[in-house]
Parts: structure tokens; C-alpha cells; sequence
């Protein structure tokens, strides 16, 4: 669930960002060009953050089981083509998008999550849309997927449960044709659930 950031959690991230960008993009290494697909397709994953730490009620680090699933994400999406990461400006994205953009050497972009999370999910969306025929990975959070997702024409699956982080949520956007979304997992599996909450894979 995203709340509204301090300044100084802004701060933090810019800083993680800064040093992000300087460890994901060495010199001599340039970020993949975005090259449209011949078909013209747009292909989007979208993922929410893996599980964070307890560090920062405002901005927290991932866990040590976050970490892994990070991994895990850029096991899985190494042979995607990714050339688009989009995150929000807290930790908790930014780390799991981090070994992905390290070994597909992609500086992220970031989109900050405000007072509005509409208006966030507007900006996500309108983001996908200019970056046509391109491959992205969106890291979101358990209310900002779903809707994401939605508005780019899939499925409706409203919000995840608190503890789920394992979906893989891939829209393929032809340009003239309706787009069709796949429902995968990726990591560690999620906990079952306590029955407060029904899982996105069981809906």
C-alpha cells in the first residue's frame, strides 16, 4: 500500500538513485537502445515490490527474503528483452528492479508516487503508452498494480493481499488488437493466506 513520502525518505531515495545510476550504467556500457517490435507490440511486466525490511516505516530497505526475490526476478526476466524499468521513488522498488537494471544495464525511471495515487497510476500508464513496441518491467506496490494493469486493457483485480509479492502480472499490447494478460509467479512462494483476503491466483 503506498502513504504520501516524507522529504527526507525523498531524500534517501534520490541518493539510492544517484548511486544506483552510477553502479547500473559504467561508461563503457551503454543501456539497450529501445527498439520497436516489428509487430509493433508492446510488452509489459508488472511485479510488486518484494518483501521489505522493517527498518523504515517510511521507507523500507527490502528483507533478506526481498532480496532473494529481486534475484529471482532478473533470473526469470533475463531472456525477456526488458529495455523499460519503471519504478516509483521508494526503496523498496528501486531494490527490486536493481539487479535486473544492473545486469540489463537500464537506468530506471523513476515515477514518484505523490498525495495521489490515481494520479500515479495515470503518469505509470501514459509512461508505458509513449515507450510503444518497447519490453518494460513495472515494480509497483500491492494498490497500484492492479489498476495499472486494468487501465492498459487487462483484466480488472483490484488490489493484492499484504501477502502476496510472487504474481507476474504480462500484458502483450498488439497495436490493433485487444490486449491479452497472462497471470505467472515468479521467487519464493507467498504464505497461505489467513482468510482475510482472497489471492489474486484463486479469484
Amino acid at each position: 500500500m503506498i502513504s504520501p513520502p516524507s522529504r527526507a525518505a525523498i531524500r534517501s531515495a534520490l541518493s539510492l538513485i544517484a548511486m544506483s545510476v552510477l553502479a547500473c550504467a559504467p561508461a563503457t556500457v551503454a543501456e539497450p537502445p529501445i527498439v520497436p517490435s516489428d509487430r509493433g507490440e508492446t510488452t509489459v511486466y508488472l511485479v510488486r515490490h518484494a518483501e521489505k525490511a522493517t527498518d523504515d516505516p517510511a521507507d523500507p530497505d527490502l528483507s533478506e527474503r526481498g532480496y532473494v526475490r529481486a534475484d529471482s526476478l532478473a533470473t526469470q526476466l533475463r531472456e525477456a528483452g526488458i529495455n523499460v524499468i519503471i519504478t516509483t521513488q521508494l526503496r523498496r522498488t528501486i531494490l527490486t528492479a536493481a539487479p535486473l537494471a544492473r545486469r540489463r544495464h537500464i537506468t530506471p525511471e523513476i515515477i514518484p508516487v505523490g498525495s495521489s495515487t490515481q494520479a500515479h497510476i495515470d503518469s505509470v500508464v501514459a509512461a508505458v503508452r509513449r515507450h510503444r513496441g518497447a519490453t518494460i518491467l513495472v515494480v509497483g506496490h500491492s494498490n497500484t498494480i492492479g489498476p495499472i494493469a486494468e487501465r492498459l486493457g487487462g483484466e480488472r483485480i483490484g488490489s493484492l493481499c499484504d501477502n502476496e509479492y510472487s504474481n507476474l502480472i504480462i500484458l502483450n499490447m498488439p497495436r490493433s488488437k485487444p490486449t491479452r494478460m497472462l497471470l505467472e509467479t515468479y521467487g519464493p512462494p507467498d504464505p497461505p493466506s489467513d482468510g482475510s483476503c482472497r489471492p489474486l491466483r484463486s479469484r
